[in-house]
């Protein structure tokens, strides 16, 4: 089983590097019909991971959710979904040409930490990675890495949007990119909607971090590298939604805020396992 896991993850990457071509193809040769066959690859690749990450559940005998390769899958996982449902949404199939690149980054990570899970599995057998360690046995973890996989995920495609914002005025008026590209206003709503669904997400997130870490032990926060990091993230956002609302910050600044952010949250998950090993350094 282990095995097909990996077979199916590997269908997954190719999947997603298709998709992400033709969606680069869309945006080159303007045919709306491979925008169909880039959204329907993608799609097929989102069921290929779900496929994936279900089969790894049921040959950990867990939710997958508790390593670095677990935990990187789901997050591409997530930011194909949400970019996906965006794209469907707001019939905005260019939004595939900036958010595939960073769904296949973001896999080609876990395919490097799946990479270090077999190296590891070769020398300790699979039970070196099912058998979690006593922190990580707790009814909490299913619910706190969900949510938190949402929230990057919706953090994500922020990020995308905020892009395409910055890029926006260089588009030739009355061209292929100004008229399937919605203007600089709804880019900046989305990209708002986009942030309110991450922090509503990420506040669940470190909430029920709270309350297991005190569970697991004996205090609701330690400043942990991982901890810290997300409390930034979280004040970076909130900042961001206080400014909007309470001064009607949008625009330029805004979609530069939304760029930052999540650079903040690649570095809490990447920067932070990588540099500041802590408690919550699960390999």
């Amino acid at each position: 089983m282990m095995q097909a896991e990996s077979i199916l993850f590997l269908v997954t990457l190719a999947l997603y590097f298709v998709a992400m071509l033709l969606f680069f193809l869309y945006a080159a040769i303007k045919k709306p019909s491979v925008a169909k066959y880039a959204v329907r690859v993608q799609l097929f690749a989102l069921l290929v991971h779900t496929a994936a990450i279900v089969l790894r559940g049921i040959l950990m005998g867990r939710l997958p959710m508790a390593n670095q390769y677990e935990f990187s899958t789901a997050f591409s996982w997530a930011l194909a979904l949400v970019s996906l449902v965006f794209i469907q949404k707001f019939r905005f199939p260019v939004l595939g040409a900036f958010a595939s690149p960073v769904t296949l980054l973001l896999a080609v990570y876990a395919g490097v930490q799946k990479l270090n899970e077999l190296k590891v599995i070769a020398a300790g057998g699979v039970d070196s990675i099912r058998n979690l360690m006593p922190a990580l046995r707790s009814s909490w973890l299913g619910i706190h890495v969900s949510t938190v996989i949402i929230a990057y995920g919706a953090f994500g495609v922020s990020f995308v949007l905020s892009i395409i914002f910055l890029l926006r005025d260089r588009m030739k008026e009355n061209g292929f990119w100004d008229q399937h590209i919605p203007k600089k206003e709804k880019l900046d709503t989305i990209s708002y909607r986009c942030v309110s669904l991450g922090m509503m997400f990420l506040t669940v997130t470190i909430g029920i971090g709270g309350i297991w870490a005190e569970n697991a032990w004996g205090s609701y926060w330690s400043w942990d590298p991982k901890e810290t990091w997300a409390l930034v993230t979280w004040i970076i956002y909130l900042v961001y939604l206080h400014l909007r609302i309470r001064r009607g910050w949008n625009g330029r600044t805004a979609a530069i805020f939304g760029v930052f952010g999540f650079l903040c949250v690649l570095f809490t998950y990447i920067g932070v396992n990588t540099l500041l090993p802590g408690l919550h350094s699960y390999k």
